[in-house]
């Protein structure tokens, strides 16, 4: 059974940083390609960044250069470096493995304040 448990968020104030992480418990876990979404309230969840299993990354334009995804396929786990928050940036984060249908964490909350 894959599973993934999403871990870090909090709350941060404006230009602030924060390290989320997502653990995964999962066979073949580096072929898979991962990714951060987010869910701010009244909006519909949106792509954050994703990373291929070599480490080839995609960002959303609302976070390039402010934000970061890596891996560590030996660990299982994928982090988003996230800097220079801004208060848009508040929402849950969902951690996804982009597999068949995909399998999504329980998701974690980040909030930024002004």
């Amino acid at each position: 059974q894959m599973q993934l448990v999403e871990s870090g968020g909090g709350l941060v104030q404006a230009g602030g940083s924060l390290r989320l992480s997502c653990a995964a418990s999962m066979s073949a876990f580096g072929l898979f390609r991962m990714g951060w979404y987010r869910q701010a309230p009244g909006k519909q969840r949106e792509m954050v960044a994703q990373i291929t299993g070599s480490g080839s990354t995609n960002y959303a334009n609302s976070v390039k250069g402010r934000f970061t995804i890596s891996r560590d396929n030996g660990k299982k786990r994928v982090d988003l470096q996230m800097n220079s928050l801004k208060p848009e940036d508040t929402g849950v984060y969902y951690c996804k493995a982009e597999v068949a249908t995909g399998v999504w964490g329980q998701g974690t909350l980040v909030t930024v304040s002004l």
